[in-house]
């Protein structure tokens, strides 16, 4: 609540006492209730109340040593020590008030606010005028905690005269001194700053220091301006000898959705008479007839500059435009994507740089043969920009200009039935047709058509064990599958990273597009394990493995399904009510060494917050990997104390022996001020083309503003 709200509430207690006020509380419903030592009328015209005066009134309370009104010339006058605290918990502290006729002007003298608890002004007097402004004189004003009249808050603001704006939900500052420890760091003749009420204010953040090898010692100077209710823009320019750069945020609510663009322009010397950015939007957007509309769009001038200034470390830039609309028996998504590499080694005009798909679904329950029919098409294209149909100088061994166009249609239906013992069994049929279109490429035919069968016979059979408030499921599950035709002569665009995992254990094929299909007959067989005790923890376990009649050459090393006998493919869980979580997930093979594996553990509670990754890719030539690739990763954060969190981040290439990232990080934080200290290393990579090292510092006075303050970190006073 701000000053004049507070003089409002008070205005509005004591008027509520006033014979003609109370009449009109009483007739609403609201009236005031007022206890104190003696209550009498005076001369007819003066309400005075004296002596442990406490006045309730919708949700405020007001204590004094006398209250005085005048009902004649509708003036107030209170004799302290003043306290009035309201429902929200904020505190109006004097010596003494006078409010004039209509409560449009006032005065209260030896005035102290605190405002949600925590932003606290301290004047001589406060003046109430024509019911907008407060003017408050010889102001101190501080959100940290003063315990006793000789302490001296961390940082506080001094000033001759500070005017609040009620509408305009400003204070002005006259003569304004910003002090820490007491000692003046500087001064300025004018100072505008947003009440602590108004969450949305023109003006500057919070400014950040960072210094790195790689663009010297500079800072960030983040200025908002809000553009009405609905939209708003951050303009940042970062100063450092090394670059000039404007940085910019700009954000817009609609009706039915959403925008948010980010984007930068520099001028450096890491690379002469260069105009460098990016430009990063993202949307989201409801379109009626349960239609959605997203796009997210991304562009950058040059292959480093985003790691340069550390905006986003990803490899290769995806923009797309995705329009979808899902219902209870029918989906349609239509997307199309343009991709940038920023890698040294790609060139955007040999890469399928522009995808669209097109894929509609729709299911029915048929009542004369029961089960459910699902009927699909697709429709998908991906475009290079390089004319040549031949492979060109390049390693890759693809023709430089090939586009490829493909049109799906399948039908598949299925049924399930429950048997005896409770053993659960299903059976699907399904036919493919498929339509493929290349072009620029003259080692394969431009037209090819195919119709392909298929059919899956399923088995489950769910043991489920109650023990209390726990339960165990042990599941054993089967399928044999066979999927007709030969695998066309087309080219493997889209189907290059096969994934062998628990969600598709029992797929009749396992390739992520319809490119490509597992031929022949399969046998997959899998047993699945999950545990939920009464003390609040689970546990599962996933064993499954794949047999097949024929070899397909497009199935990769590290996908575990390049023999006639798959990888074991082993995947489990755990997660505890105390805050530990574990997943892992791996291929393994015969000669007991993983071909693929993952993991990732976290601990989290109310003082940590720690999490630790493993992955390992084996040198695959079909996946364009010539060594193996592994790596560990960590990153977490520690309450080392009640005011102290620390915090770090690193990540180790196992296979080249070297660390990668490594990022450490200091918060100091109390009731009133917010410290960060940040010190990061990046090593050279394939997107961050020279290494460097960069600190950073970030000082916040929280608690007034525009910022929050947290109560948490509030000390105590005895």
């Amino acid at each position: 609540m701000r000053l004049p709200r507070l003089l409002a509430a008070l205005a509005l207690v004591a008027l509520s006492l006033s014979p003609a006020g109370a009449q009109d509380a009483q007739d609403s419903g609201d009236a005031a209730l007022l206890i104190a030592d003696e209550v009498f009328v005076a001369d007819g015209e003066r309400l005075v109340a004296t002596g442990n005066v406490e006045a309730l009134h919708d949700g405020m309370r007001l204590t004094a040593t006398r209250i005085t009104y005048d009902q004649q010339t509708e003036t107030l006058q209170i004799e302290g020590p003043l306290r009035l605290t309201d429902a929200e918990g904020n505190l109006l502290l004097a010596d003494s008030a006078e409010l004039d006729q209509g409560f449009r002007n006032g005065l209260l003298r030896g005035a102290r606010m605190v405002l949600d608890e925590q932003l606290q002004l301290a004047a001589i007097e406060a003046r109430r005028v024509d019911g907008r402004y407060t003017q408050l004189s010889r102001v101190a004003v501080t959100s940290c905690q003063v315990c006793g009249r000789n302490e001296v808050p961390l940082w506080q603001i001094r000033a001759s005269r500070v005017v609040h704006d009620e509408e305009e939900q400003q204070l002005y500052f006259d003569n304004a001194q910003v002090r820490v420890l007491d000692v003046p760091i500087f001064w300025v003749p004018r100072m505008r700053l947003p009440d602590p009420t108004l969450k949305r204010a023109r003006g500057f953040l919070i400014p950040t220091v960072e210094s790195s090898t790689l663009l010297g010692f500079g800072i960030k100077l983040p200025y908002f301006i809000p553009l009405g209710d609905h939209q708003d823009i951050t303009l940042t320019p970062y100063v450092s000898p090394v670059t000039k750069t404007l940085e910019a945020r700009y954000r817009r609510a609609f009706v039915n959705g959403d925008l948010k663009v980010n984007t930068a322009l520099t001028r450096d010397t890491l690379i002469s008479d260069q105009t460098r950015g990016y430009l990063f939007a993202q949307g989201n957007f409801g379109l009626g007839k349960d239609f959605t509309l997203d796009f997210d769009l991304q562009t950058v001038s040059d292959e480093s500059y985003l790691n340069d200034y550390d905006y986003d470390s990803t490899e290769r830039l995806a923009s797309n435009v995705t329009l979808t609309r899902v219902q209870r028996d029918s989906l349609l998504r239509s997307s199309i994507t343009k991709y940038q590499s920023l890698l040294a080694s790609e060139d955007d005009d040999t890469l399928p740089s522009l995808v669209t798909n097109t894929r509609a679904e729709w299911r029915m329950f048929p009542a004369r043969f029961g089960g459910e029919l699902r009927l699909g098409a697709e429709l998908h294209g991906h475009y290079r920009n390089s004319e040549l149909d031949v492979d060109g100088p390049d390693a890759d061994g693809i023709t430089d200009g090939r586009d490829v166009a493909r049109l799906g249609l399948s039908a598949e239906w299925q049924r399930r039935w429950t048997l005896a013992g409770g053993i659960r069994a299903g059976v699907s049929t399904h036919l493919w047709a498929d339509r493929y279109v290349i072009r620029q490429d003259a080692a394969f035919d431009p037209d090819i058509s195919q119709l392909t069968p298929g059919a899956a016979l399923e088995l489950r059979w769910p043991l489920i064990r109650r023990a209390g408030d726990g339960r165990t499921l042990l599941e054993p599950v089967l399928q044999y599958g066979w999927v007709g035709g030969e695998q066309p002569d087309i080219p493997n665009d889209e189907s290059t990273r096969v994934e062998f995992d628990e969600a598709n254990l029992l797929s009749l094929s396992r390739f992520p597009a319809a490119d490509r299909r597992e031929r022949g007959r399969t046998l997959a067989a899998g047993l699945r394990w999950l545990h939920e005790a009464p003390a609040g923890w689970t546990a599962g376990l996933t064993l499954g493995r794949v047999w097949r009649d024929r070899l397909d050459s497009d199935l990769s090393r590290s996908s575990g399904l390049d023999a006639d006998t798959s990888d074991w493919l082993l995947a489990g869980g755990f997660t505890h009510p105390l805050g530990l979580s574990i997943s892992a997930r791996g291929l393994l093979d015969d000669s007991a060494e993983f071909s693929k594996a993952e993991a990732r553990a976290g601990w989290s509670n109310a003082r940590m917050d720690l999490g630790a990754s493993y992955v390992l890719l084996v040198a695959d030539p079909l996946e364009d990997r010539d060594e193996t690739q592994s790596e560990w990763s960590f990153d977490g954060t520690y309450r080392l104390s009640r005011h102290w969190t620390g915090s770090t981040d690193w990540s180790y290439d196992l296979a080249d022996r070297r660390l990668d990232q490594a990022g450490l990080g200091l918060q100091y934080r109390n009731e009133c001020v917010q410290v960060d200290v940040s010190v990061s290393r990046e090593f050279a990579s394939s997107t961050n083309l020279e290494p460097s090292t960069t600190f950073g510092l970030t000082v916040a006075l929280t608690g007034f503003g525009t910022s929050q303050s947290d109560k948490e970190y509030r000390r105590q006073c005895n």
